[in-house]
């Protein structure tokens, strides 16, 4: 079985197997999975002409993603487990959203097992939601919006582009020095990688967008499509001080660009708390579990 790394020179590999995703889960896109690879030295294959995401160690497999693509999930996942076989290791899959899982039932029933992880659950919001913010719970966000609105009447929102993009790239650069005084790792990787995803926007399928204010761009948003239902947010910076900016790029950037996808996904939480209220404060339609499936 033949092991590739995601990167440009394949991803359309990549992407003429997850054209044919039907689940809403983050990891399901190409860029997400390119931009983040060697952060999590992740790897996949294509086995029945379906895809799965790997993670090696000596060559050994010790966790595979669940197959997706147009053909035959159930071989495909045949032959995944019969790699732990040959490895006389027991199957592992990661990832694995409740409707995977219960069609890993109906192959197997009984056989294997799922815990869910709760760090990793995307949060899916209707378009309607975050486009009009309408109802009490969202009464905050309108308020933080208004006040946008009256202190920068002038404000100016653009499409990202090649005459517009370093300017986000470097906002993203003042968001890690102001967000990042112990230069933590991962705070530096994240703004390396919208460094990197805004220089490859095009060939990675991403669109987004930026505010503009008296000149100078306040917030950005980046994503790509999952599938024709679901659009996913990766990235979204904004100068803290400004009030409002954060839900201002993100209200006008699902009613500007996203228009005629039915859910948005906003991603996970990584079990931080301040994350997780943001996100839960949105109203989210449904969360989109994760988890670890084993044999009993």
């Amino acid at each position: 079985m033949e092991i590739f790394k995601p990167s440009m020179e394949n991803i359309g590999i990549i992407k003429n197997h997850l054209r044919y995703n039907r689940y809403f889960g983050c990891e399901l896109t190409a860029a997400n999975n390119i931009l983040w690879s060697k952060f999590y030295d992740t790897s996949f294959v294509v086995v029945e002409d379906m895809l799965s995401y790997c993670k090696m160690e000596e060559n050994k497999p010790i966790m595979f993603t669940f197959p997706v693509g147009k053909h035959n999930p159930k071989g495909a996942f045949d032959i995944l487990c019969q790699e732990f076989e040959k490895c006389g290791t027991a199957p592992k899959f990661n990832l694995v959203h409740p409707e995977m899982f219960q069609q890993i039932e109906e192959w197997y029933p009984g056989k294997f097992k799922i815990e869910y992880d709760r760090d990793v659950a995307d949060y899916l919001y209707e378009y309607k939601t975050l486009s009009e913010l309408k109802g009490k719970k969202l009464h905050g966000k309108r308020n933080h919006i208004n006040r946008f609105e009256e202190n920068y009447p002038d404000y100016v929102y653009e499409i990202i582009g090649a005459s517009n993009y370093k300017e986000c790239i470097e906002l993203a650069y003042n968001w890690e020095k102001d967000n990042n005084p112990d230069e933590a790792e991962d705070k530096r990787y994240e703004r390396n990688i919208i460094e990197q995803a805004l220089n490859n926007r095009e060939k990675l399928g991403l669109i987004g967008g930026l505010i503009r204010v008296d000149g100078r761009v306040i917030a950005f948003t980046v994503g790509e499509a999952i599938n024709d239902k679901c659009f996913v947010v990766h990235f979204e910076k904004a100068y803290a001080d400004i009030q409002g900016a954060y839900p201002m790029i993100n209200r006008e950037f699902v009613r500007r660009q996203l228009k005629g996808y039915k859910y948005i996904n906003r991603e996970e939480d990584l079990g931080i708390p301040g994350l997780r209220h943001a996100k839960t404060s949105y109203q989210p339609v449904r969360l989109v579990e994760k988890g670890v499936v084993t044999t009993v």
